[in-house]
């Protein structure tokens, strides 16, 4: 019998929605429902579960979705930043504006604009949106106009908004403005039948380009099914996106994942056969080390070089060197058409 979660990926808005486990269906039920308003909607889940992906799947199933879908993670900037990212500002409006620019709200004109990590907004970025949530309206830095803003709000959290109120770190009026509707989703520890269906769905997404034969082995997904996925579904993606550039066969076994084995569960190994040397054994331990961090950064900045040597403090051109050193290959890890599930 086709279930209403079929007939929703049949129509391709909740196609990256892997899952079958009671709970997350559960979490998604409401969402045509909530579709049809146009409130504000709060996502609330663990680091990694998928907030963006539910909130862009509520955009594609509401009557916005010939509109834009604009993100903004309320973390990354600082309050004088904000401003001008959400609002805009006008030519000559501060040192530097030498030009008008728009901003997230007009950018996403009738369409959605989705806001993450929500409870990281200061006390007045907080007074900012309250007003944008209450009127409709806003007004760009420098401005003496305020205009229409003609967006639906989506906002995700990670913490517990209804505590940060009670310790008066989150305004109430925006708290209750925000949760119109809420969508709680739960942890990969807590859907575990779906683990091996995303694991799969991931081999596929990443390895089909250039390695369609590749499988998981059976030892690597009862590793995965062992694994607790603090990182949760994110982390999921990345070490099947790892475990594609470090598997040297036609599938996928447990090392290849780079897990590390739960502290209660881990058991003592000898990394070296005593019969190498020491500097064999260190070299080869470094070149182990050095494939293994190269895998896990460009799988984190999904290929981008300039940015991964940022993160690892070294030029651009010496990671390159790296990268081919370990026979790499950058737009391997590149996520085509957006955001992991």
């Amino acid at each position: 019998m086709e279930t209403l979660v079929d007939r929703l990926r049949d129509s391709g808005a909740l196609a990256k929605l892997v899952g079958r486990a009671p709970s997350f269906l559960k979490a998604i039920a409401q969402l045509p429902a909530m579709s049809k308003s146009e409130a504000t909607v709060l996502i609330r889940g663990e680091t990694g579960t998928g907030k963006e992906l539910v909130a862009r799947a509520i955009h594609y199933l509401s009557s916005r979705a010939a509109y834009p879908f604009v993100a903004l993670n309320c973390g990354s900037l600082p309050d004088t930043l904000l401003e001008d990212e959400l609002f805009g500002h006008e030519r000559g409006a501060f040192t530097g504006a030498h030009t008008r620019r728009e901003g997230l709200i007009a950018e996403a004109k009738k369409g959605t604009l989705f806001l993450d990590e929500v409870d990281t907004l200061s006390a007045k970025a907080q007074v900012d949106l309250l007003r944008v949530l209450q009127d409709k309206r806003f007004r760009a830095v420098g401005s003496s106009v305020e205009r229409e803003a003609d967006v639906r709000v989506v906002a995700a959290t990670n913490a517990q908004l209804d505590h940060l109120v009670r310790a008066s770190s989150f305004r109430a009026d925006l708290y209750y403005r925000l949760c119109i509707f809420t969508v709680n989703l739960p942890p990969l520890r807590e859907r575990k039948e779906d683990i091996l269906a995303l694991a799969a769905h991931f081999v596929e997404k990443h390895g089909k380009a250039h390695r369609p034969e590749l499988k998981l082995s059976t030892e690597a997904c009862a590793a995965l099914m062992d694994w607790d996925w603090p990182g949760n579904v994110r982390e999921l993606e990345s070490a099947i996106l790892r475990a594609i550039h470090l598997s040297e066969g036609d599938a996928i076994e447990t090392a290849d994942l780079a897990l590390h084995a739960p502290a209660d569960k881990a058991q003592a190994s000898v990394a070296e056969p005593r019969a190498l040397s020491f500097q064999a054994a260190k070299r080869k331990a470094i070149e182990a080390f050095e494939r293994d961090y190269l895998s896990r950064l460009m799988a984190d900045q999904t290929g981008n070089i300039s940015q991964a040597a940022r993160i690892a403090g070294k030029d651009r051109s010496d990671l390159g060197k790296l990268l081919k050193k370990h026979s790499l290959d950058a737009k391997g890890f590149r996520s085509p058409a957006g955001p992991g599930v």
